[in-house]
């Protein structure tokens, strides 16, 4: 649990930092601070930010290349979660490198493939994206083929299609160091 972070100092007339007509709205209708680090928030456009609690007061950021990674999956038995339109996920496809959006029978995912060096690389590189994975509590479909071809494919399965969940664990994946599982590209 973490602790509230609002210190006194902060406040003191001294060194008063906010005007004080904000405090109202800093502070809530109650002038007290929230304790909740993360919330989920959806904004117009399907894709939700994420609040986060900064000496006590709740700060707003949407997603971008660098803070997807930074985020947390959502639970996916939460009420509001919804499938995102193609639209909306082709926004954040490029947020996501390597990753392509495909539409299987209605149904969107993100998918990657990479070779691998061996067999017994590409269960270690399973063992690294299910780490993640369970951290996350959301889990992707992932495929060994010939001896050496691995392929993810993430989607909410509970929605039936594309969530920022998918987009967050994508981002995930491709912060892991996969070099010394990869097999060298060669030259022509």
């Amino acid at each position: 649990m973490i602790a509230r972070m609002l210190r006194a100092p902060f406040l003191s007339l001294s060194k008063f930092q906010v005007p004080l007509a904000s405090l109202p709205v800093l502070l809530g209708s109650h002038g007290r601070c929230g304790t909740q680090v993360i919330e989920n928030n959806c904004d117009p456009t399907g894709i939700s930010s994420n609040k986060i609690s900064v000496y006590g007061f709740r700060m707003f950021f949407t997603a971008t290349a660098k803070d997807l990674s930074a985020k947390k999956c959502v639970p996916c038995n939460t009420k509001d979660l919804r499938a995102m339109t193609e639209e909306t996920a082709s926004k954040l496809i490029p947020k996501v490198d390597g990753w392509n959006m495909a539409n299987e029978g209605g149904t969107l995912k993100l998918k990657r493939s990479w070779k691998v060096k061996s067999f017994t690389k590409g269960l270690e590189m399973f063992q690294l994206i299910s780490d993640i994975a369970e951290a996350e509590g959301h889990h992707p479909d992932l495929h060994l083929v010939g001896w050496n071809n691995v392929t993810v494919e993430i989607w909410t399965h509970a929605v039936g299609g594309l969530t920022e969940n998918d987009f967050i664990l994508a981002a995930k994946i491709n912060t892991l160091d996969l070099h010394h599982l990869l097999r060298k590209k060669v030259s022509a």
